[in-house]
């Protein structure tokens, strides 16, 4: 009897920081708390029902996935409306990597309420982005989706990311890369995986590595090859800039995509320079 008045009043405590985490973070109060309660339990803290049942936030972040992606894809459509889909798309990507949405997660202070395993921590570092898209999921099934719409617009990209900053960013430094390899007579080439994300649902995404002269130098992930490959060039760009080589240009001022990307998410593992492929 003591053990359920413990665990009753602990659940509470526990609704009392979701409470105020969605006044004070996300601006609304939860109509059905059981459902966030969900969203923020990761898979390592699954619950158990038997006959291969379990509770867990992966179902809910397959649904937030197609929800956040349907509200970002609308609103990029309508905020830049004399752009083409190249920029739409590869701008979309990088809204909803897992690179961004970690740094989103962490931001909001996700990281404090999502309940894991803590013994496999290391093993567990894309679960602030996967909360995100679990929580969109829980908001569209307690508010409806012009709710969650209304949301992700005027909290997520308007009030914790910086949309216009990413979509006037320098984006070239594939071309940069490329133009710096044939003045120097280097062979510059992307060479790209197709992998699968293994989160609640199959999620392809691709793993691009710029190779100068069939060595590797930089890598990264994305939901996209040309938002992938933008990533691995401007990180092989920047590196050559730091290493002093001749005829790369220093001129670049500002804040560059992975400065405003970087997340410890463990999606972008770091090559030696020089590996050969």
């Amino acid at each position: 009897m003591i053990a359920r008045l413990l665990s009753i009043a602990a659940l509470r405590r526990e609704d009392k920081d979701l409470y105020f985490f969605f006044k004070n973070v996300l601006g609304f109060k939860p109509h059905h708390i059981e459902l966030y309660h969900i969203a923020l339990t990761h898979r390592s803290k699954s619950q158990d029902l038997g006959h291969g049942h379990r509770i867990n936030n992966e179902r809910l972040e397959y649904l937030g996935d197609a929800v956040l992606s349907s509200v970002v894809a609308d609103y990029l459509y309508h905020k830049y409306p004399h752009k083409e889909e190249g920029f739409l798309t590869e701008l979309r990507s990088i809204i909803v990597s897992r690179n961004n949405l970690n740094r989103l997660g962490n931001k909001i202070g996700l990281s404090k309420l999502i309940r894991f395993d803590s013994r496999s921590n290391g093993a567990f570092k894309s679960k602030e982005g996967d909360g995100v898209e679990a929580l969109v999921g829980a908001i569209y099934l307690d508010r409806g989706y012009v709710f969650a719409k209304k949301v992700i617009i005027e909290r997520f990209l308007r009030f914790y990311m910086d949309v216009d900053q990413l979509a006037h960013l320098d984006w070239n430094y594939k071309s940069k890369l490329l133009d710096w390899g044939q003045h120097n007579k280097h062979k510059i080439k992307f060479v790209v995986q197709k992998t699968t994300y293994q989160g609640s649902r199959s999620r392809t995404q691709y793993d691009v590595v710029a190779t100068i002269d069939g060595k590797a130098y930089r890598n990264a992930r994305a939901d996209s090859i040309k938002a992938a490959e933008q990533l691995a060039a401007e990180k092989t760009y920047l590196y050559l800039q730091k290493k002093g080589e001749s005829n790369v240009s220093t001129d670049d001022v500002g804040t560059t995509l992975n400065q405003q990307l970087t997340v410890k998410d463990g999606m972008e593992q770091p090559l030696q320079v020089g590996t050969q492929l």
